[in-house]
């Protein structure tokens, strides 16, 4: 069973009942779920997932103490301690996980301000421009199994997505930075007998043409162990996981041919979709596609800051 479909049941069958009969008072005013770190949140645990922070439980989510009060988040913490240590045929664990427990009582202010430095979700320009976009991932994932009180859901909501200035100014630098990366420094490094340097502009590459690829979906890239991963699921580019991976995984100079023509057409992917968007003309050449997009953003100050100033 996945995690997400284990907390999910060890919530109505145990959290649920716990709630309505001892905390009924309490109920409009609660949410719970399963959102945060951990591959669980995300849906892509497997066995070997379950060697760490693998347990029945789930977020159990407090609005402000003037709503309910310290004692009562007392009580509540008890009645979760409380709930079965087995279910499903795991056990809850005995240790906390590096970085504090991920399921329980917890306040959402606490939670959002935790992932992505604001308590309410409000961030300024500035805090999309920078935030890294895993912690967005984890602010916004996995399920909430209820919200009567509805706050948890309104922030989740406002998070879902960058502003759309601000994902034009990220894919312009990512754009940007994929050009120099592929098209341009693998071919001169592997000339300058550079092999070290041309593996490392095809990670660069990678990454920068993957971020594009995120970013053209309008989807937060997670964690960097998870990227093929979710690559994979994208709604639109998910064909680029294999030639990214290919262009990482692959043999040495002899391949140098099969390369440059996976990083072309990489990048005649994302110059379609780029297109298709409206973001551009006819124009296929990743660089000038770059200042392109950079032109869309309608906010002055942050269209004529540097082209890679959100990367």
């Amino acid at each position: 069973m996945k995690g997400l479909e284990l907390a999910r049941d060890y919530f109505e069958r145990c959290g649920r009942p716990m709630l309505e009969r001892d905390f009924p008072e309490l109920l409009p005013f609660l949410a719970a779920g399963l959102c945060g770190s951990g591959s669980d949140c995300f849906g892509w645990d497997d066995e070997v997932s379950q060697d760490h922070d693998f347990e029945p439980g789930f977020c159990l989510f407090l609005p402000e103490e003037a709503i309910v009060d310290r004692r009562q988040e007392f009580l509540l913490e008890r009645a979760y301690a409380k709930l079965p240590q087995d279910f499903g045929g795991v056990g809850r664990a005995k240790m906390l996980p590096v970085g504090g427990a991920r399921h329980g009582v917890m306040r959402t202010a606490d939670f959002f301000r935790k992932t992505v430095g604001s308590e309410n979700g409000a961030l300024s320009t500035e805090d999309w421009l920078t935030l890294p976009e895993q912690t967005l991932a984890e602010a916004t994932n996995g399920a909430i199994f209820f919200d009567d009180w509805g706050e948890v859901s309104r922030i989740r909501a406002q998070l879902a997505a960058f502003p759309e200035d601000v994902r034009l100014k990220k894919l312009a630098g990512r754009l940007l930075l994929a050009a120099q990366a592929g098209p341009y420094n693998y071919r001169r490094c592997l000339a300058h007998g550079e092999s070290g340097a041309a593996q490392l502009a095809l990670f660069e590459f990678a990454d920068s043409a993957s971020a594009a690829a995120f970013l053209l979906a309008r989807r937060y890239r997670p964690y960097y162990k998870w990227r093929f991963r979710a690559l994979r699921e994208l709604p639109l580019l998910s064909g680029l996981a294999d030639p990214l991976e290919k262009l990482i995984t692959g043999g040495g100079a002899e391949s140098a041919r099969e390369k440059e023509a996976l990083i072309d057409r990489v990048c005649a992917a994302l110059a379609a979709e780029v297109r298709a968007q409206g973001l551009a003309g006819e124009e296929k050449d990743l660089e000038r596609l770059a200042y392109a997009v950079n032109a869309r953003v309608k906010d002055a100050e942050l269209r004529n800051r540097h082209i890679l100033a959100a990367v």
